[in-house]
């Protein structure tokens, strides 16, 4: 089973919501089967801009944390069919266009769990479905994947 990364979990790892949300995130994210994750294409871009804006980081420094993220994880990536369900979400579910990329990524990639606190939890898209990594009660899948 495999899952993807919303961009939240990656800038909590990188410690911009204080140390317990980043000591969560890096627990979560040792705790996970390596080949089991992977990062959208989208998350990584949206990492930058939040460490450039909101973490004051240097374009450098977010580009060094852009491609260390990249090393780390297999990257989908944004296709024109991606583009074009991610539309459709966006029309059909009131989601946000590019959290419906995130999403629309996950399903062409094939993960089957959307790690994200952001997008409501347990929503279900083309066989994925989101789940906060960080709620008090984890989704069974997820739970079961840790369990390893």
């Amino acid at each position: 089973m495999s899952v993807a990364l919303d961009t939240n979990v990656l800038v909590y790892a990188e410690g911009l919501n204080g140390p317990e949300k980043r000591k969560a995130a890096l627990d979560l994210l040792a705790a996970l089967p390596p080949s089991s994750v992977s990062v959208p294409v989208q998350s990584l871009g949206e990492l930058f801009q939040v460490l450039l804006r909101k973490a004051n980081r240097t374009a450098s420094q977010s580009r060094s944390a852009l491609l260390t993220w990249r090393d780390a994880f297999p990257v989908i990536g944004t296709s024109e069919t991606v583009i074009v369900a991610a539309a459709d979400l966006a029309a059909t579910h009131r989601l946000g266009f590019w959290d419906a990329v995130i999403l629309a990524s996950a399903a062409e990639g094939g993960c089957r769990l959307l790690l994200s606190e952001d997008l409501q939890q347990g929503f279900t898209w083309h066989g994925v479905t989101v789940t906060n990594p960080f709620a008090p009660s984890r989704h069974p899948l997820l739970q079961s994947l840790l369990r390893g």
